[in-house]
């Protein structure tokens, strides 16, 4: 039996990084200017196909917006992205979204997501944060087979709520619990 030992499991990773580095991430080091009009795009986007979201969108003290995430994975996986943290119209601050997994998996894909942050508490412990993984405490909203966007999420009391969308490709499933966030300088 072969039993996978760490430098395995950080080469594995490390390769799975690599690949989606090469990856069609249309952003990838693009500056500023490209990552914020990917962000209008995107957000336009999910306002005409998802019109509840404007709701959302009104009641949000901030919103990070991830245009692309890559995700690919066989045996091992990841995925990253870069987008843009708005306050109001503005944006503030710049952030990679980074994830690797392990298991049972193969295949790849590409879709958006927006973090919604609820209160002030959630949007300051994010920007203050060194790195910032998203996890359990979060709502999470998906967009399957052309349903809508739940109208109770526009009422939820969570202060974190992620909403994803426009998946493509061969891949079951898009998450983006554990994905780790950190601000970058485009």
């Amino acid at each position: 039996m072969n039993i996978l030992n760490r430098r395995e499991l950080l080469l594995g990773g490390g390769a799975a990084m690599t690949a989606l580095s090469a990856c069609g991430n249309p952003i990838g080091g693009q500056g500023a200017a490209m990552i914020d009009s990917r962000v209008d795009e995107t957000l336009n986007f999910m306002f005409s196909q998802y019109p509840g979201t404007r709701d959302l969108d009104a009641k949000a003290v901030g919103k990070l917006v991830i245009p692309v995430v890559t995700e690919a994975g066989l045996g091992f996986g990841g995925s990253f992205g870069r987008g843009a943290l708005r306050v109001g119209p503005s944006t503030v601050d710049y952030y990679s979204a980074t994830a690797l997994s392990g298991g049972l998996q193969i295949g790849a894909q590409q879709f958006s997501h927006v973090l919604f942050f609820m209160t002030e508490d959630a949007l300051m412990t994010f920007r203050t944060s060194n790195g910032w993984a998203l996890g359990a405490d979060a709502e999470y909203v998906l967009n399957t087979e052309a349903e809508n966007i739940r109208a109770e999420t526009t009422t939820s009391m969570t202060p974190v709520i992620a909403v994803i969308f426009a998946q493509a490709g061969l891949r079951v499933g898009a998450t983006v619990e554990g994905t780790k966030y950190t601000r970058i300088i485009p």
